[in-house]
């Protein structure tokens, strides 16, 4: 198989968020990782970008997306992300730093586009190689810890109109709060 990413890197302190999302199967997600290269894991080692992209397929396969989403509301636990983040909007757009942060190398991997819609609502296009399940829950994750006190709940979906799991370029996320 061609590897696409075969010039970028990931940290394992943000890998570590894999461990994370399977709490109650962690020998398993230790399993799929050593299986596809990732063993030892340590948090200040960098693995092959592809090796983690083969583990998160292995996942969604083998145990479901909801595990990725799992996965995906860990990451803001796990990875390195930019300090002096107080708001929604600031927490929206320093998931594309944070990403940018966690990977290293020469392959174009995407970015996280943060869109301003209007005083209450954004987009999210989000247009990298990992899962649209692990993207959902990397947002709700930030959209949890940065909710505005004056918001009951802030609301995610997924614009129907593109999807990478069709085969799409990238998927856009809608939030209002």
């Amino acid at each position: 198989m061609n590897d696409p990413y075969p010039n970028s890197q990931v940290v394992g302190q943000s890998i570590l968020a894999i461990v994370g999302g399977m709490e109650v199967v962690q020998a398993r997600a230790l399993r799929i990782l050593e299986e596809n290269g990732i063993s030892p894991l340590k948090a200040d080692v960098w693995y092959p970008m592809s090796s983690l992209l083969n583990s998160f397929q292995l996942i969604f396969e083998k145990i479901g997306p909801s595990t990725v989403r799992a996965i995906g509301r860990k990451i803001p636990d796990n990875a390195r992300f930019p300090a002096n983040v107080d708001s929604l909007e600031k927490g929206l757009r320093s998931i594309d730093v944070a990403y940018h942060l966690n990977h290293r190398g020469t392959d174009k991997i995407g970015d996280y586009r943060y869109e301003q819609i209007d005083r209450r609502s954004a987009r999210m296009v989000c247009d990298n190689p990992y899962p649209c399940d692990l993207d959902l829950g990397l947002i709700e994750a930030v959209c949890d810890r940065f909710r505005p006190k004056d918001a009951l709940w802030v609301r995610i979906e997924h614009d129907p109109k593109s999807c990478r799991r069709r085969g799409d370029a990238s998927c856009t996320y809608i939030i209002t709060w």
